[in-house]
């Protein structure tokens, strides 16, 4: 039995703290409930899930995560609720300026579940997911 009981926030630093949550909260319709400029950092969520977003110092030589070099995030899986959603996201996800595309919604194995993958402005490697 575990000793633990689901995830209470997922912290992401990113580039441009400003750049990440306006990503999440005027295309993925977020709320941004937190925010302290002096760490700087704040957090966003859907409702369901909640993610800290930090401040990297630019001062400092920044690096872009590697999912094939680097351990850590190899990308944040976000569901959403039908095909539909998922068809109207990734055209305003693919919109936006500073996303990379990795592809647009395809099916996830022999389906019906479909998913897309991309980088937000500020380089996290998002999933968003239609479990079918």
């Amino acid at each position: 039995m575990a000793e633990t009981s689901g995830l209470n926030h997922l912290g992401l630093s990113v580039f441009d703290l400003d750049q990440t949550t306006a990503f999440f909260t005027r295309v993925l319709g977020w709320e941004e409930i937190a925010r302290d400029d002096s760490y700087p950092r704040n957090a966003v969520t859907d409702g369901s899930l909640r993610l800290t977003l930090w401040q990297v110092d630019r001062a400092q030589q920044v690096t872009g995560f590697d999912r094939r070099a680097n351990v850590g995030l190899h990308h944040l899986a976000i569901q959403v609720d039908s095909e539909q959603r998922l068809a109207e996201l990734a055209q305003k996800v693919a919109a936006w300026p500073g996303v990379e595309v990795e592809f647009m919604p395809e099916l996830l194995g022999d389906g019906p579940r479909k998913h897309m993958m991309f980088a937000e402005p500020g380089g996290i490697r998002l999933e968003l997911i239609w479990p079918g």
